[in-house]
This record gives structure tokens, sequence and C-alpha cells, in this order.
């Protein structure tokens, strides 16, 4: 635990200048001594709620924070849970996923307790065409035109500003039992220099992108969200520079953490593939480490993985030789879907990659659940 409950009495938890609490805060400047240092912490996304083969009964409080594929592989949890809030916007009971938004609040509560550290993505539905977060090659005109609509003047604007009240009010409703905000960081408007979601980069300028981030910090403040941080996190490209990866950066006084998405893509085999992934993978992170020592910020691997994990050695041969060269606070994969066939991006028991995860678990660089105690507490 990283706090005593002692008798569950409220805390009144004090602010620091900045308006958000002071736990946020000090999160904040231990991602960033993180990135000073020789460590990283490991995360998986939806960890505990499904896997391979398995779901969370999500009507039984005792299951949460039970189970997860890697702790089933090395015995103990990532550092980081990442969970997605794609449908609150909605007013749904369940994410995009299927997973009930009363579990995860369950979970990150839980997993705050025990000292982790929790991150939440986005994918929101388009508010002009009704669709999905992804584009869709019929609706490209609408696509182009949605962010535009969700800022201020625009047709969807009021009906957005609903969507961002009720992010903040499942923010502002992760609260432990004896009163304290669980700090998180909110990782909305992720691989924007891509063009798949509706709000990247063919379907936006600069000025709106960053307009929009600006209007989400801002109404999440006025709702009263002090318990986050937010994240920027472009994705990787094939001939990425600082500027591009850059460009549409908001600004210091919106960003707290400066993160970089990129995944491993080959076949079975496909030795050349993997060595490509991991050679971009360096220079991306090159790039990225760089511009977040210029701003101050944070620095993260904020999404990564290898599909399958066709490679038995991928752990320590590829990905951990990369991120022994850069400064980052933590690395995180996608998640094992227990309902779609061969989508999964951590080892589960009987993977052929699980005894190379069981050595990357054993690296003195990496932190899981176990190595960390304090990332709420003032050194």
């Amino acid at each position: 635990m990283v706090f005593s409950c002692g008798n569950r009495r409220k805390i009144h938890e004090p602010l620091a200048d900045s308006g958000r609490t002071q736990r946020t805060e000090v999160l904040n400047d231990n991602l960033k001594a993180l990135g000073d240092s020789s460590v990283y912490m490991f995360g998986h996304h939806d960890a505990p709620v499904y896997g391979i083969g398995w779901e969370a009964d999500y009507d039984n409080d005792s299951t949460v924070h039970q189970r997860s594929d890697i702790h089933s592989v090395c015995n103990d949890f990532p550092a980081v849970f990442s969970f997605d809030l794609g449908h609150i916007e909605l007013g749904d009971e369940r994410n995009l996923d299927g997973v009930p938004f009363n579990r995860i609040r369950q979970e990150i509560i839980a997993h705050f307790d025990r000292g982790g550290f929790i991150t939440l993505s986005w994918h929101l539905n388009n508010p002009l065409s009704g669709g999905t977060a992804w584009v869709a090659d019929s609706l490209l005109d609408t696509e182009t035109h949605t962010v535009e609509a969700v800022l201020k003047g625009g047709q969807c604007h009021e009906m957005f500003l609903e969507w961002l009240d009720r992010v903040a009010d499942f923010l502002n409703s992760l609260e432990t039992p004896y009163g304290i905000r669980v700090p998180v960081l909110f990782r909305p408007w992720h691989e924007h220099t891509g063009s798949w979601f509706w709000w990247g980069k063919d379907h936006c300028t600069a000025e709106q992108y960053k307009a929009l981030w600006e209007l989400t910090v801002k109404r999440l403040k006025k709702r009263g969200v002090i318990n986050a941080l937010y994240a920027y996190s472009p994705n990787g490209l094939d001939k990425e520079t600082k500027d591009i990866l850059m460009e549409r950066y908001p600004g210091d006084d919106i960003i707290d953490l400066i993160g970089y998405d990129y995944y491993c893509n080959a076949e079975e085999g496909d030795t050349t593939a993997v060595a490509q992934y991991a050679a971009h993978l360096d220079k991306g992170l090159s790039i990225i480490c760089e511009a977040a020592r210029e701003h101050h910020k944070a620095v993260a691997l904020t999404e990564t993985g290898f599909e399958c994990i066709k490679t038995p050695e991928w752990w320590t041969q590829t990905l951990a030789p990369v991120l022994a060269k850069h400064l980052i606070s933590y690395v995180l994969v996608w998640r094992n879907a227990h309902n779609r066939q061969n989508h999964f991006f951590a080892p589960y028991p009987g993977h052929t990659s699980s005894s190379d995860f069981i050595r990357f678990y054993n690296d003195p660089r990496t932190l899981f659940l176990k190595d960390v105690n304090a990332l709420y507490l003032a050194k």
C-alpha cells in the first residue's frame, strides 16, 4: 500500500500551485525522475480484466486485481495499467471493448492502492458522422471536418462539451474510500501524425488540433478535474523528424508527458522486418527523448508491441536492447483480447515467448508492480 488507510477517514488533499492535487504533481515529478534513470516501468493495456482464454467476473468485486496474463507468467503484475474510455461519451455502461466502466474504476483504485500507475486512452466515436474513432473510406469528407465541428462555433460543439463532461465525471469519481483522488495520465488525441483517427493529420490543421487539446484540458479543469496529467503521443512514421513529430505539440502549459507509439509489424520468420522495427524505434525514441528534454517533460514509449509475438526472444533480443539506449519512464504493450483471435501483445502461460519474458522481467532495468511503491510520495 502506498498510503496507510487507517480507519478510512476522509483525507483533505492539499492542492499544488497548478490547482492539481499534490500527489498528481509528485507523480509527474517522479515520472520525470524515472526518465533520468536507467530503469523503466512495464505496462499492459486492460491487463486485469481479460486475457487469452479468460474474462474477469465483472459482477464479483472479489475478483478485482486478481488476475492477468502477465501475472500468470511471472508472478507479478505490470507496474502500469492502461484502460480505454471509448463509449463513455455515449453514456454507455461499458467501454468499446465491453468492459464496464464501474469495473475499470475499481481496478484503477485497487492498482493505485498497491502502488501502481494508471494511464487512460480515449477512442471516442466520431461526433459528426456517428461512426467510430477510426476513419472509414466512405466518410473521408466527414472526417476532414470533425475537429472543426467540435471546436467553438462548430455544429457539434455543445454535444462535444457534454462528452467531455462525462469524461470529467469519470475522472472525478476515481477516489479511494479514504478520500484520495487517484492520479492518472490521460492520453487522448494520440497517434495524430497518422490519419486513421478522425483527429489525424489529414483531417484537421495543426492549429485546429492544438485548439482541440486546449478545449479538452480547459473543459476538464472547469469541471473540477484535479487528478490528471496529460500525454502528447505521436506515432512512428517511415521518415519522421522532430519537426514532424512535434509540429502539433499543444504547449508546455497543457502537456505533462511526451510519448511515442510504434508497433512491430512482421510476419513469422521475417527477421529483417523485426530488425527494421528495432532500428526505427531507436530513431523515434531518440527524437522523442530529445524533445522531452527540451520541454522538461516526462517521456515514455506509450504504445508498442508485436502482435502474436512471433519471435520467441523478442523481449530480450529486440525490445530491451533498444530501450536500454533511451531514458524513459515506462513502456506499454497493447491488450490480450479474449474475444478476438490472434490479437495479443503480451505473453500468456504456454506461449513461446514466456520464458524470454521472464528473462525480461528479471532484467534489473524493468520495473513491475513489486518494484514500485513510492510513485506518489515526494522524494
